[in-house]
């Protein structure tokens, strides 16, 4: 080979709880494993994890983990996002295109997440020890030298905090390495099937510069092939009767990306036991087109008439600093992160659907009050800037009391704008100083937390131990700004120019917006604990059970006229076990879990298709997780994952909260009639649907069979993922237009030989060019634009060439 291998349960409502089915039988099983055990040569190789903020084993940790190291990232030949999470059972995700993922873990999903002023994300996401999630989306790393990528399932508020409520994702980058000189680097092309042609350069270099100073330097360049039409078509509006065309867009494989960065880290040991890692990393990912079909237009195409592009640029500057203090480890963690995304989005179904329902086309004119093409389109400014800081302390690990503690702070501030445009839209229509702009977004979202957080674990016997530990945050989110139309369309003073110029002084401008419609802020703290006991059963056996909180703080909806949505709280009861067998060449673990979501956060599309934001009551989620990796010879390796959930709601949903802020829950919801008289309506949800996005199932499988040919070192290797359907819409009606993703099975395969330090490999991704579905979604409200669906689907069937060398 060319390289070595190296909370309350009572809620159940009478349904069978995972935790309760499995509880007994794990002990069961694992007693049996000293039977079992055989001595063979070879083995698994150690994965080394830092879930813990400490170096470990990962069959020592008494968390769900799953890890996937820098030999297993090659082997699959993972280079993004989306490429990973397929071989992450408990993680699901929707998506718009590159960079705009919303990330979902043990089934811990409502649906509609994303928006620029929506909730914060239920799942964290690092790179190294600094978070990198953003509302709209995680950042899209290019995963090239990278020493591992952790998947951390269930709440982990004590050590992550607020944006790891059901679970955290970890991208651990190789860091620079003071003994030896290292470079590689690799080639890739490929053919996208009925797309078009993509390519890949990267490559590292590790410099010693002496003995107690090396720089690491990555650089990449990826292009993905586009495999979206955009075809021709005419559309006549019902109201003015004017028909337009899209044939200057039209275009074949549409949707193309071009991703392009660099990353410089630099080591500095001071001495023995202090050392200073900065960092420096920068991405920009451009993309063209849409990343969705149009099921009215046919399977890969789509019709639009409006430009579609996305520039997201990116950079993040990291400072470590690790060192002792007596018998005490310290580290220090800061990052600050600049990201800017720039978008342009087609929105034309909207005028379309809204003036054949309502006649929307009547209100949109030019200087002359002549009629105009009411197609729509957005463009969109989006500005972050984040700082977090982290400073942590802890004890030696092997002493038989241990703990780690520590302080948190981060800032982070979203510059948001949003102009609605239709081309040639009259002055006396457009808002005030914005040409061509029917509707205005020009808001800074702030978000802030603090925390102290500290777990403590003792040794009860050498083969009992318990951790409790706990996080206390203090979180303030403030939204503040313009929204609205101008005032010669729409003087409503609630908002607007209308707003603006019902004022009795003239009011001040807001970065450029006609004037600050709202300013609100809304703060929380508590605290969020976690209590664990671990038994050690063998040496290769150990069984633990978790009780622990996820918190995922409120906000200020978009629409400034709507009350603030409140923080949801996710409570997680666990059974798990660690084990490994025949001397180290099976390793099967797994975990049984209940998790309680209350008061969860619901992003919907209200009026004039803004996203708003309400708490839906709660639900339950029950599921099993379990991994498995078995090198049946030296040769033959076989890796699986499987993931059940059994999500729903344990409450109705009447879609709206009553005059305390809460959800409204009763069987049948207060409505009114059309004449205004008091009645009820039935729930948009009913208590017993199950949670979108997530599928019941899902499950891979990996074989990788390596043997010599000649003199060169071979394989071949098979791999298949699938999920189960899933729904698309927490509400009935409007999951009844879109529909459900239907589930599918995609299968990879690869072969592959080398010698020495260089290799070349052959490789086809989905080969069975299967239609699997990422995310179905309307431009509008699905009441309105339901008639025009759109689909995400994963990359067709792909055939690719990839030639890399290591010195």
């Amino acid at each position: 080979m060319t390289r070595s291998r190296k909370r309350k349960l009572q809620r159940l409502h009478g349904r069978p709880s995972a935790t309760r089915m499995l509880a007994a039988s794990v002990p069961t099983l694992l007693a049996g494993m000293s039977a079992y055990a055989q001595t063979t040569s070879g083995g698994l190789e150690e994965i080394v994890v830092t879930a813990q903020k400490r170096t470990e084993d990962l069959q020592s940790v008494p968390l769900s983990i799953q890890a996937f190291s820098t030999q297993r990232l090659q082997d699959l030949n993972i280079q993004r996002f989306d490429d990973y999470v397929r071989f992450m059972p408990s993680v699901s995700y929707q998506t718009l295109g590159p960079g705009f993922a919303a990330v979902y873990m043990r089934g811990v999903a409502s649906g509609g997440d994303g928006n620029h002023s929506g909730s914060l994300p239920s799942v964290g996401i690092y790179l190294d020890e600094q978070p990198i999630t953003t509302i709209q989306g995680a950042l899209d790393v290019h995963l090239y030298d990278i020493q591992r990528v952790e998947a951390l399932a269930g709440p982990q508020g004590t050590l992550y905090g607020a944006s790891s409520q059901a679970g955290t994702l970890r991208i651990i980058t190789n860091r620079p390495d003071v003994s030896a000189f290292d470079a590689s680097y690799g080639l890739e092309v490929n053919s996208v099937d009925g797309g078009g042609i993509g390519y890949l350069a990267e490559g590292m270099v590790n410099l010693p510069i002496n003995d107690r100073t090396a720089v690491r330097l990555v650089g990449w360049h990826r292009h993905d092939a586009g495999y979206i039409d955009n075809v021709n078509r005419e559309r006549t509006f019902p109201t003015s009767g004017i028909t337009v065309n899209n044939a200057r867009f039209v275009e074949d494989n549409y949707n193309e990306a071009d991703t392009t960065g660099a990353r410089a880290a630099l080591r500095l040991d001071l001495n023995d036991n202090w050392t200073i890692t900065p960092q420096v990393m920068t991405q920009k990912q451009e993309s063209n087109g849409s990343w969705a079909y149009d099921e009215l237009v046919g399977e890969g195409k789509l019709a639009h008439n409006r430009p579609e592009t996305s520039d997201d640029r990116w950079v993040q500057a990291a400072l470590t600093v690790e060192g002792k203090v007596a018998n005490l480890d310290l580290v220090y963690a800061g990052s600050y992160l600049k990201r800017d995304v720039d978008t342009e989005s087609d929105y034309s179904d909207y005028s379309y659907w809204y003036d054949t329902l309502y006649g929307y086309g009547a209100y949109w004119y030019d200087d002359n009050y002549d009629l105009i093409d009411p197609s729509q389109y957005i463009q969109g400014k989006d500005r972050y800037n984040r700082y977090t800081h982290e400073l942590r302390i802890s004890s030696d690990a092997n002493q038989r009391f241990r703990f780690v503690g520590g302080l948190f702070y981060q800032r982070q501030e979203h510059d948001i704008q949003q102009r609605y445009k239709i081309d040639n839209l009259g002055a006396q229509i457009s808002v005030t100083g914005w040409e061509d702009t029917i509707w205005l977004t020009k808001q800074l979202r702030v978000d802030k937390d603090f925390a102290v957080f500290g777990e403590f674990t003792f040794d009860f016997t050498d083969q009992l131990s318990g951790t409790i530990g706990a996080r206390y945050f203090d979180s303030d989110n403030s939204l503040k700004g313009f929204f609205g139309y101008s005032d010669g369309y729409n003087g409503n003073p609630a908002y607007g120019e209308g707003y603006c110029n019902s004022l009795p002084v003239p009011p001040n401008t807001f970065n450029g917006a006609p004037c600050k419609v709202f300013d609100k802020t809304t703060t929380e703290d508590g605290v969020t604990p976690r209590v664990n006991l671990t038994y050690k059963v063998t040496d290769e056996a150990m069984v633990y059970a978790t009780y622990s909180e996820g918190f995922r703080p409120g906000g200020i909806n978009r629409r400034g006229t709507l009350p603030p949505y409140q923080a949801d709280w996710l409570t997680n009861y666990e059974l798990g076990w660690k084990t490994t067998w025949f001397d180290n060449r099976l390793r099967f673990n797994g975990a049984v879990f209940s998790q309680e979501w209350d008061d969860f956060q619901f992003s919907l599309l209200g009026a004039n298709g803004l996203t708003e934001i309400n708490n839906a009551g709660a639900a339950q989620i029950d599921g099993i997780e379990m991994d498995v990796s078995w090198a049946v010879t030296d040769q033959l390796g076989i890796s699986a994952g499987l993931a059940w959930l059994d999500s729903e709601l344990t409450e109705n949903y009447c879609g709206f909260v009553d005059t305390s802020g809460k959800p409204e829950t009763r069987p049948d919801c207060p409505s009114v009639d059309e004449d205004g008289n008091p009645t009820t309506a039935d729930p948009e949800a009913r208590k017993g649907t199950p949670l979108p996005v997530t599928p019941e199932w899902k499950a891979n499988a990996t074989v990788r069979y390596e043997f010599p040919v000649a003199t060169f070192d071979s394989y071949v290797q098979g791999s298949v993922v699938y999920s189960d359907e899933r729904r698309t819409d927490l509400r009935d009606l409007e999951n009844s237009i879109i529909g459900n993703m239907p589930s599918y099975t995609v299968a990879d395969i690869a072969a592959g030989f080398g010698k020495d330090d260089w290799r070349l490999e052959l490789f086809v991704t989905n080969v069975f060019d299967e239609l699997a579905q990422v995310s179905r979604f309307a431009q509008c409200a699905e009441t309105v634009c339901g008639s025009e669906v759109y689909v995400v689907p994963q990359r067709p069937r792909t055939i690719g060439l990839k030639f890399s060398q290591e010195f």
